[in-house]
């Protein structure tokens, strides 16, 4: 019966908000630069969840540690799968730039699903660039309701490093 249950939610979608990088930095607890270890899923009510461990590389806001733990709806356990449109999935060995908030229920997630990740890249000796994909999900214009696109983000990894410094730098 509970696998039954399961399979009619196997494919949720999610409906986004689109952020500027100014409003995830400011929505963000906690922004890393950090790269995946390990995950694991687990049952949180009837939700199936996956954590992921990071080591935290650098911290660019929020308290310094020295790993993070994400947790995002979705994975599977056993026969059990459940996925959702716009969550991120992480492969373990690979870096990323995380715009993170901590909620009250003290699980730790990503700003706006996949709009609060971007991916480090390290060109064959060229400098780092960070590339966020387009999140996949319907995503709706802020105050309006407007469905509108999500394009992809590609940028040096400086610079996104000192638009997040300037940002939080008192002025």
């Amino acid at each position: 019966m509970l696998v039954l249950s399961l399979s009619g939610c196997a494919l949720q979608s999610a409906t986004l908000e689109k952020l500027t990088l100014d409003e995830m930095i400011a929505r963000s607890t906690a922004i890393v630069r950090a790269r995946a270890v390990a995950s694991s899923a687990l049952f949180i009510g009837p939700t199936i969840y996956t954590r992921t461990h990071f080591q935290v590389l650098e911290t660019w806001k929020g308290a310094n540690a020295a790993a993070v733990d994400v947790t995002e709806p979705g994975g599977s356990i056993g026969s059990a799968t459940q996925e959702y449109s716009g969550v991120p999935h992480f492969t373990p060995g690979q870096e990323f730039v995380l715009f993170l908030w901590t909620g009250p229920s003290a699980r730790t997630q990503v700003i706006g699903l996949s709009q609060g990740i971007f991916s480090v890249e390290r060109p064959s000796g060229g400098a780092a660039i960070v590339r966020r994909k387009p999140s996949g999900g319907l995503m709706l214009a802020p105050g309006v309701g407007a469905p509108v696109a999500d394009e992809e983000v590609v940028m040096p990894l400086s610079s996104l490093a000192a638009h997040v410094h300037a940002a939080l730098t008192p002025k």
